[in-house]
């Protein structure tokens, strides 16, 4: 717990922070497309000059993380390589490269007295990021708020303090020599949970707080935070095999979703087969996914289905379980329209997909599903930015206010109507 001497430094700190964040998005707001992507273009060259500088900090975290008993797979996730530098540096080109969203203009309609009136595209603010991830979310996260206009503020998990401030450190620098003002992109250079805590009471100056991370982490952020929070809790994504669905397809989709990666938010974790085919396609599908090392939890239809396997049975809680790993929750079902509802029901509304030959079903089960991406005939793990074609992603939003689904560069702006006259006053 920190002193109360420590508690007036860490206040301190934060003001100066968010301070200099919001006097740097006013410049950011009206910063050209032209001199944001040559900031981005440095900030690429910086990482590869300075890519000695960035593992010889990244070995002090891993040196650090090896001591505090960190996995093999949480290392491997914070290690900075030769090649994940230049993937960080590639990353932050390809964004220079997709189309600026600032300056938009849309809608625009004349009113019968001669008002022209539309919306145009205007950067956020201020961003306020909170992440326990791998150190490329740094630049990517740095990257995506640079050439969207606004000023960020980064808080990386204390796995990967050196690695995070390093890499911060060289993305200031060079967008304030490409000519962006000072404080456009800044890292909370400390751990202590207390500066999370000032961070979040700055609704003065910060206008949005991305949180990325476990549920708990994001759980704590949004009970604490007097800034609005776009976010998501957790992914339990569900794959509907209708009854109109096509055997192969059922069983590729099923396994891919569920086996491709399983730690990821867009991982299938549940598994609905119509009652029409569950003793035929169902059967196989689950078959094929124990083959391929899935643990099912079963309702007790596809136990009946399967005795010679003997599978666990599904308890109330594994239908609203995110497994992040090799267990998937299985469950036969009377209709589309009862998918629906279960699914509505029981998942993190992220991600969802139905395999069916069916357009009529298909529709139906766009429609009613209350989820941030639904798909038709694809894989879950297609939920992703990048797969949008977006470039890098900033996060995935289960919220329904202005962000819905994987966040890039529009996702990060909001919109003002303005107005075009010739001297009209109201009368």
């Amino acid at each position: 717990m920190a002193t109360t001497g420590q508690q007036t430094d860490i206040k301190g700190l934060i003001d100066g922070i968010v301070r200099k964040a919001r006097a740097a998005s006013r410049v950011m707001a009206t910063c050209p497309t032209n001199a944001k992507n040559a900031a981005l273009l440095a900030m690429a060259e910086s990482f590869r000059a300075n890519a000695e500088a960035l593992k010889k900090e990244n070995a002090k975290d891993l040196e650090a993380g090896r001591a505090a008993g960190l996995s093999a797979a949480m290392l491997d996730r914070l290690e900075l390589t030769d090649k994940r530098i230049e993937s960080m540096a590639a990353a932050l080109e390809q964004v220079a490269t997709l189309e600026d969203p600032v300056g938009e203009i849309t809608d625009m309609k004349t009113r019968p007295n001669g008002l022209r009136i539309g919306r145009m595209r205007v950067p956020i603010g201020v961003i306020g990021i909170i992440y326990e991830s791998r150190p490329n979310v740094t630049a990517d996260a740095g990257a995506l708020c640079v050439k969207s206009g606004n000023a960020v503020i980064l808080r990386g998990g204390k796995e990967a303090i050196h690695s995070n401030t390093i890499i911060a450190r060289l993305m200031d620098a060079a967008s304030q020599k490409a000519g962006l003002p000072e404080g456009a992109v800044q890292l909370i250079p400390i751990t202590d949970h207390a500066a999370v805590g000032e961070l979040l009471k700055r609704n003065d100056c910060v206008d949005l707080i991305i949180p990325r991370g476990g549920k708990g982490l994001i759980k704590a952020v949004m009970e604490q935070s007097t800034i609005p929070v776009i976010k998501h809790l957790d992914g339990n994504c569900f794959v509907y095999i209708d009854r109109a669905a096509d055997a192969e397809m059922a069983k590729t989709l099923a396994i891919n979703s569920k086996t491709q990666r399983t730690g990821v938010c867009n991982a299938a974790e549940s598994l609905l087969i119509h009652k029409d085919v569950a003793a035929t396609i169902g059967r196989d599908v689950v078959r094929a996914l124990i083959e391929k090392g899935v643990e099912i939890r079963a309702d007790d239809a596809i136990r009946r289905l399967l005795p010679d396997l003997k599978l666990k049975p599904a308890t109330p809680e594994d239908w609203d379980t995110e497994y992040l790993g090799m267990i998937m929750t299985a469950g036969v079902i009377d209709s589309t329209e009862a998918a629906i509802d279960f699914i509505n029901t029981h998942s993190s509304h992220h991600t969802e997909t139905i395999v069916t030959e069916s357009y009529s079903e298909a529709m139906k089960f766009l429609a009613g599903v209350d989820s941030a991406c639904v798909f038709v005939n694809a894989s879950t793990r297609f939920s992703d930015g990048g797969e949008f074609g977006m470039g890098c992603e900033i996060g995935i939003s289960t919220d329904k206010l202005h962000a819905r689904g994987p966040m890039g560069l529009k996702e990060l702006t909001t919109q003002k109507f303005i107005a075009f006259g010739q001297g009209q006053a109201r009368g």
